[in-house]
């Protein structure tokens, strides 16, 4: 990877599924090389081959992730990411017209990485254990997705056949309540089971807490009353006991997944500072630290990492006016994991609940809310990875009391009313 101020030549990579268009300028934006290659071995190995003309070559393509990445990056060229809604503002330098094709968009990736590239940030290649670390937990939430659709579907056909069985169990992403459906299909299956077996159910699945418990057996005991007819009961069982198939295949899936997260999570050297995070757990401390990584270089700054992950807002300015709004250029998959951290940290008494509690005070909204704390949040892991330092709440209450946080005054003077009432 060169800096930018040693290229002498510049490329622009517009990829597709089956073939991918390049153009390569000079510094003078003359142009020295166009052809398209075709996504095989054939293609990659003639890329390769025309690269080698140009030792000193940036690739400018529009994506920052994938096969692309990796094949471009074992060309030994220089890559920088560009966002694909940017493309078409560069291809509005060169036509007025808003017209737009593979060939020209190759053209104006190539002009725009000369004349704007210094201000660009190359691509470095990633550590191999941090991209499947990353890759296995977003395909992960892919499946915990594919979940919930399921769920919905399922819970969707027990609205036209089963209410009685929806009515049940309040969480349909726990396997007792599809065992359940497996043990009494339909409503008259349930009947005929009668209040023994209904028990032994109950029992042997541990749910006879004693409130849940007498309200399911009373459900129970009127399966029959409001149920489907005879047609609908017979179609919809057979899409449930279906779903409940594919749940319970997806649901051992995510079990291997989360053993191979937690494996690689434990042999990553930077393990011991996202697993030292209050309310991070086993499932969000690897999501975070596969997605920071671990070159500290690309934020430099505490600021720099709040706007990758979507929590700092945008400012704009033209004239008198200003404003202010959510950001949406940032890291996806981050942004979720932050989500989820902040609203498990608002569940228990501590400065971020004191802290979530004061902007929903002043107007804010949930997520709103959330994000501000999100927000302050990372400034925290911002500096314990950079120093490399796990997470201690007393060296943080210290610095609130050196700093005379705001948050820290608050919760004092909330605790002091409620000891007084």
């Amino acid at each position: 990877m060169l800096p930018f101020a040693a290229l002498t030549h510049y490329a622009g990579f517009d990829w597709a599924q089956e073939h991918h268009d390049v153009c390569v300028v000079d510094q003078a934006g003359r142009r020295c090389a166009a052809f398209r290659l075709a996504e095989s071995a054939e293609g990659w190995a003639d890329f390769r081959k025309r690269c080698r003309e140009f030792p000193a070559l940036g690739v400018a393509v529009e994506t920052s992730r994938g096969w692309v990445i990796e094949r471009l990056l074992e060309a030994q060229v220089t890559v920088y990411a560009v966002p694909p809604q940017k493309t078409a503002d560069f291809c509005g330098r060169h036509s007025t017209s808003g017209a737009k094709d593979d060939a020209r968009a190759a053209f104006a990736l190539a002009d725009a990485l000369r004349v704007d590239g210094t201000h660009w940030r190359a691509l470095a290649p990633e550590d191999p254990l941090t991209m499947e670390l990353r890759l296995l937990c977003r395909d992960e939430v892919t499946l915990i997705e594919q979940r919930s659709a399921f769920v919905n579907q399922l819970r969707a056909a027990l609205h036209e056949y089963y209410p009685t069985a929806l009515a049940a169990f309040d969480d349909w992403t726990v396997p007792s309540a599809w065992q359940f459906l497996s043990a009494f299909p339909t409503p008259q299956a349930l009947a005929q089971g009668g209040k023994r077996k209904w028990e032994k159910f109950l029992h042997a699945h541990r749910l006879a807490r004693p409130e849940p418990y007498a309200r399911r057996l009373a459900l129970f005991a009127r399966a029959t009353e409001l149920c489907g007819g005879a047609a609908v009961t017979a179609a919809k069982c057979l899409l449930a006991a279906s779903l409940v198939k594919l749940l319970q295949t997806l649901d051992a899936q995510l079990k291997t997944y989360r053993e191979r997260i937690a494996a690689l999570f434990r042999k990553h050297p930077d393990h011991f500072i996202f697993e030292s995070l209050p309310h991070a757990g086993e499932k969000l401390a690897p999501r975070l630290l596969s997605e920071l990584g671990e070159e500290r270089g690309r934020h430099p700054a505490a600021s720099s990492l709040q706007c990758y992950a979507g929590t700092a807002p945008v400012t704009e300015r033209s004239g008198r006016k200003c404003w202010v709004h959510f950001r949406q250029g940032c890291n996806k998959h981050l942004r979720h994991a932050v989500h989820l951290w902040t609203s498990l940290w608002i569940t228990e008494r501590n400065w971020g609940q004191v802290y979530y509690h004061r902007h929903r005070e002043l107007g804010c909204s949930h997520a709103d809310a959330l994000r501000r704390l999100g927000n302050r949040l990372l400034k925290i892991l911002w500096k314990m990875w950079q120093a490399r330092t796990a997470y201690d709440a007393e060296v943080h209450q210290r610095n609130q009391l050196k700093h005379g946080s705001w948050v820290l005054q608050l919760k004092t003077e909330t605790q002091t009313v409620k000891a007084g009432v």
